[in-house]
């Protein structure tokens, strides 16, 4: 172990970068940002330079970069002529549908900041997001705007815009909304004074002047948050440098893979409200000038595999549960593999568990490449080699990325093979979170490293492991569950005198949520609690068990031991194996 300074610097300095011996040969220590100043110049220029190539499909419409291109000039002259400045905070509520790109593109344009939002959130999740951020803007899909309904005088949203599922859809789109809305029902009734179609809107703003202001590569453009309700929820300022150097930073790790410009096809069944999906799927495949087949419910596992037969995608991301849904699926284990032409399949947001990784190259014939990163990074800071799988590990830190392990009292760097804090360093890193200084205090050191909260090993090759986490998180199918927002819910029961969350093993979703619960009064049910959970949390947020105890376990200053609380669990289930 040795500290941060004078010699023992340049020391670390080459330990950090000992992975560098096991990069492809193609693959650059470091990127070249290339001059651009901003996101919205950098993708200009990928929309006119592929401008004849399909950028986009979903449910057999398909769209050109060219497409992209007018619709989102346009969408941006008429959020202008609305009068949003630069600046100006603007909500996504959506799916993975073609007007996500081409609304998100279009604000880049007119120098809003993006906030993307889980259209799944409760009107109390919403609400807390909006406030927070200051989203003065949303554009929602009709199917979730029965939940905005219901808290939008509550917040600074001025301009309300809504859509369909089949809006961007041709014909096609009036039969797609006729079954959603009257059929399966899929859309609650909703009141939203004011609201204009994205149609409408497109039409307004379809050949008027676009003023782009000029961008600097500090400027936030990206409130990305990290939680869901008020007390935990952080909004990570991602930058117009951020975005770009992830964006290159991908593509150059991803250019070992013999990638054909202008010739692949991305499967994105990740929600691009998903920091993941967001800059992986939607971003970074514009510099290939790719297509990127967008999944609307990965649910429907006879659609998306119908949809992979159909669409043949070369490359695909994924969560663990995905790929472990696809691979107990007996249609999908059928296809030949051999003539599909699947060249890349990468998992991230949630470990990738061995035996998935193994039966996936067992049956498909590619290894499932494993990444690992945070929303606080854009998010990508290590990736598997593509080439050359090590299973267990998430891989080496990408270009211009530095990672070093550092121990958890002192701060102190530890030698290679030793467990430590995972933190790292490098352009993609946030500036900070929105209005929370002192959580960004808490979360950068003060030499300008990012604390991941997780615990890992770096090897004489540089790959890095993770073999615990620091932090109290639960990571439920990808997403980020903070005990917290869901303790803080439950302190508004009358019936409840305290609650603690933790996460708990589960072979599908990674971790599922337990809480336990001292009674206030004894009349307290678990369907009474589950109940009120489900008024104020997204589903995958609601436990799933419920244990009532007398008391909770605490250190000499009344702080819960979640840790106890978790290693009790561990024993109690391992004991029943």
């Amino acid at each position: 172990m040795y500290s941060i300074n004078g010699k023992a610097e340049k020391i670390m300095e080459q330990q950090e970068r000992i992975w560098l011996k096991n990069y492809p040969s193609a693959t650059p220590a470091d990127i070249d940002m290339g001059g651009y100043e901003s996101l919205a110049d950098y993708v200009s220029d990928l929309l006119i330079k592929f401008k004849d190539l399909p950028a986009y499909e979903s449910m057999g419409k398909t769209i050109t970069y060219a497409e992209v291109d007018a619709k989102s000039k346009a969408f941006a002259a008429f959020l202008q002529a609305k009068g949003l400045k630069a600046g100006d905070k603007i909500a996504f509520m959506m799916l993975n549908l073609l007007q996500y790109p081409i609304a998100m593109f279009g604000a880049l344009r007119a120098g809003l900041i993006i906030v993307n939002t889980n259209p799944l959130y409760t009107a109390h999740e919403i609400k807390h997001q909006f406030n927070d951020a200051n989203v003065t803007a949303v554009l929602v899909l009709e199917n979730f705007a029965f939940e905005l309904e219901k808290i939008i005088k509550e917040t600074p949203v001025k301009l309300i815009m809504t859509t369909s599922i089949g809006e961007m859809l041709g014909l096609k789109g009036y039969l797609v909304n006729f079954v959603v809305r009257y059929i399966k029902k899929m859309v609650p009734k909703y009141t939203l004074q004011g609201a204009i179609s994205f149609s409408s809107a497109l039409s307004q703003g379809a050949g008027k002047p676009v003023n782009t202001p000029k961008g600097k590569l500090e400027d936030t453009i990206c409130i990305q948050y990290t939680g869901g309700t008020t007390g935990v929820a952080k909004g990570a300022e991602l930058t117009n440098k951020n975005l770009i150097a992830n964006m290159l930073q991908v593509r150059e790790w991803i250019g070992a893979a013999n990638l054909t410009i202008g010739k692949e096809r991305m499967l994105t069944p990740l929600p691009m409200y998903h920091i993941f999906s967001f800059t992986v799927n939607c971003l970074c495949m514009a510099t290939l000038g790719a297509m990127s087949i967008l999944v609307v419910n990965p649910r429907d596992q006879k659609q998306l595999v119908d949809t992979i037969k159909k669409t043949r995608p070369t490359l695909m991301t994924g969560v663990n549960t995905l790929f472990n849904a696809l691979l107990n699926n007996p249609d999908f284990c059928k296809i030949d593999f051999k003539t599909l032409g699947l060249k890349l399949a990468v998992g991230g947001a949630m470990a990738i568990q061995k035996p998935v990784a193994e039966k996936w190259q067992e049956i498909v014939g590619i290894p499932l490449t494993e990444g690992f990163g945070m929303t606080e990074s854009s998010p990508v800071l290590c990736v598997n080699l593509l080439h050359a799988q090590r299973i267990g590990t998430i891989g080496l830190p990408v270009s211009s990325t530095y990672i070093r392990i550092a121990d958890i009292d002192t701060g102190l760097v530890v030698a290679t093979g030793e467990r430590g804090e995972i933190q790292a360093k490098g352009p993609q890193v946030m500036k900070g979170y929105y209005n929370r200084p002192e959580e960004t205090a808490k979360t950068m050191t003060a030499d300008g490293w990012l604390r991941t909260g997780d615990i890992g090993i770096m090897d004489e090759n540089g790959f890095v492991s993770i073999v615990d986490r620091l932090k109290n998180m639960i990571l439920v199918s990808g997403f980020n569950v903070y005990p917290n927002e869901i303790e803080d819910v439950l302190a508004g029961h009358p019936k409840i005198m305290e609650a603690a969350a933790i996460g708990v093993p589960d072979a599908h979703s990674g971790e599922l949520i337990k809480i336990f619960v001292v009674k206030k009064e004894q009349s307290l049910t678990e369907e009474e609690v589950k109940n009120y959970c489900r008024q104020f949390l997204t589903g995958y947020k609601n436990p799933k068990y419920i244990e009532f105890r007398d008391e909770l376990p605490k250190t000499n200053v009344g702080k819960i031991l979640h840790r106890t609380l978790r290693d009790e669990e561990l024993a109690k289930r391992k004991a029943k194996a």
